[in-house]
């Protein structure tokens, strides 16, 4: 018998560092080559960390939420045969070296790989996470399930602590869930407190994952970059036609068009004017870089929290292309699915909460851009016009931008040629 240590990996991407999302397994548990043994959460991306090696875990390093440096021994596997270290543990297990936490925006940079050893060391256990529960079997534990199949079991009402997994460590997939509704599965109840009655239940929440990044980013935005907001109402009624017009005819092979693909192309049309609103700005280094490209970011709501897929060279696109790339980068963020390289590198983001996104709002930049652009509510209003009220379709754009860089004089224009594109549509591909 031998043992087998499995190290952080460097993931690319120049990261130094990961965070403990989610362990599969725990201490003493048989596993087989390729099962999952833990998540973990680099930047915006989520891995999951497979075994190279079927046996036995003997040691578990990091619980959720800790943040380590790549290269730390974080599981030893007890196999047969001679393991890839010898039959005494590596010094490093139990006391692993873990990264200090960082307050909420400060970043992680590659000097800390040429400090590591000047660093405070913190005593690391070796912990046993919290059993799994058995197939099938309810109680408190929390289901193992991927995002998307947490998503469509809130969508079915399908209490996953009753779904039976099929996976490693009783991981439940999609079709465990259609197995589950096929099988007359009972389905959750949404009970609604009785008026009246005073409610006393207190519950916490550790911060961690995506949701620990998403409060440290923009945190920092807000910190660092002193922001204006603009906002203007954009008449939208003939937009509107065309892209009901343009969904009436389209192919069987392209995409429906929402609003997102024709903003799109409004700023890609305006942005060569203003390129400092394409932009990133280091404020520690005073420079601010200017991009022709245009990789625009899509504020996207998922099951594990905001991410801000990237459709990238959106400017090489026509509205068609445009409108499928939008579809699918944000689905695959949705699913949990999205790559580093597609969660990354955005120069310019737009915003939009659809149906519920109010009268106005004061958008938070996605740093280190310099300006994001918000989508409003689309409603009906009555509009003073030729000498009377008339029914209009409007909607309001609510933008902020970096200060710093963005004069406001500037911003205004941006916005109204934005708008002016907008409120005459066919101008957009012109």
């Amino acid at each position: 018998m031998g043992l087998h240590s499995i190290k952080l990996p460097d993931v690319g991407e120049g990261v130094v560092e990961a965070e403990i999302v989610q362990w599969h397994v725990k201490v003493g548990q048989k596993i087989n080559e390729d099962d999952n043994l833990v998540d973990i959460m680099t930047d915006k991306a989520t891995v999951e960390i497979p075994s190279p090696v079927s046996g036995i875990v003997k040691t578990i390093t990091g619980e959720p939420g800790d943040v380590l440096a790549v290269g730390t021994v974080i599981i030893t596997i007890e196999t047969e045969g001679g393991g890839n270290t010898g039959e005494e543990a590596p010094p490093i297990l139990g006391q692993a070296q873990s990264l200090p936490r960082t307050g909420p925006g400060d970043e992680v940079v590659a000097k800390v790989v040429d400090e590591a050893e000047t660093l405070p060391t913190k005593e690391q256990k070796t912990i046993q996470p919290h059993p799994e529960p058995a197939q099938g079997q309810g109680g408190n534990a929390k289901p193992l399930a991927s995002p998307a199949v947490r998503k469509s079991a809130l969508e079915q009402d399908v209490d996953l602590a009753s779904v039976p997994g099929s996976g490693p460590a009783g991981r439940i997939s999609h079709q465990d869930i259609g197995d589950f509704i096929a099988s007359g599965g009972r389905l959750t109840t949404k009970t609604i407190p009785a008026s009246g009655v005073k409610r006393t239940g207190v519950s916490t929440q550790k911060i961690i994952g995506l949701r620990r990044k998403i409060a440290q980013n923009l945190a920092n935005s807000k910190r660092t970059i002193p922001h204006f907001a603009y906002v203007e109402e954009v008449d939208m009624e003939a937009l509107e036609a065309l892209r009901q017009h343009l969904n009436a005819t389209r192919n069987e092979d392209q995409p429906k068009l929402t609003l997102l693909p024709f903003l799109s192309m409004a700023l890609i049309k305006v942005l060569p004017e203003f390129p400092l609103a394409n932009a990133h700005f280091d404020g520690e280094e005073g420079v601010v870089t200017k991009y022709d490209a245009v990789h625009i970011g899509i504020a996207t709501a998922t099951p594990n929290g905001l991410m801000v897929p990237v459709v990238k060279h959106a400017e090489s696109m026509d509205i068609w292309a445009l409108a499928s790339e939008i579809a699918r980068v944000c689905t695959a963020a949705r699913d949990g699915k999205g790559t580093t390289a597609e969660l990354t590198g955005s120069t310019i983001t737009i915003t939009s909460l659809g149906a519920l996104g109010g009268i106005a709002s004061t958008p938070v930049i996605n740093a280190p851009e310099t300006a994001i652009i918000g989508v409003n509510k689309l409603q009906t209003r009555a509009v003073w016009q030729d000498g009377a009220f008339m029914p209009r379709k409007m909607m309001n754009l609510s933008s902020s931008f970096d200060h710093r860089i963005v004069d406001g004089y500037d911003a205004a224009r941006l916005i109204s040629q934005v708008k002016a594109l907008l409120e005459n549509p066919a101008t957009i591909f012109m």
